[in-house]
């Protein structure tokens, strides 16, 4: 795997894998606030974020992480290649070549939560509510220590 950075027009292939990751991991959405977020992911949500990629050495894309301000706003593995440390790569990247320390993981998302803290991230605060004013809790995380994974 390599990370690169992302053009505009691998866009659509992102929105393909954050789709597929989310229907995957985020159970407590439902299929509207699915379809409201796709257009903002495509037409906004991009734009406002330092897009990475891992590419596998055919070129495929394989997951996307977008960091702004130092934040890792958005970590998304196509669902076929989770588990194969592509997420700890991006996060490292992230976090070495991009200075990111702070993520919010949906707090009803425990596969994430558990992924943050073993690689050294803690939960230092929450929201009742997510970005969109939604009813899904956001636990706000700030790295302490780099772990090894």
């Amino acid at each position: 795997m390599k990370i690169e950075s992302v053009s505009k027009a691998e866009h659509q292939k992102l929105l393909e894998i954050w789709e597929a990751s989310v229907r995957a991991t985020h159970d407590f959405l439902s299929e509207d606030d699915l379809q409201q977020l796709k257009p903002l992911i495509l037409e906004q949500y991009f734009d406002a974020v330092n897009l990475t990629c891992a590419k596998t050495s055919t070129g495929e894309i394989a997951g996307f992480c977008g960091v702004h301000t130092g934040n890792i706003e958005m970590l998304f593995i196509a669902p076929d290649r989770r588990g194969q440390g592509i997420g700890a790569l991006l996060a490292a990247h992230a976090i070495s070549a991009q200075g990111a320390t702070k993520v919010d993981v949906n707090e009803q998302n425990p596969q994430a939560l558990g992924f943050y803290q073993r690689i050294g991230f803690v939960v230092t605060g929450r929201s009742p509510t997510d970005g969109q004013g939604k009813p899904y809790p956001l636990l706000h995380m700030t790295l302490q220590k780099v772990q090894q994974v």
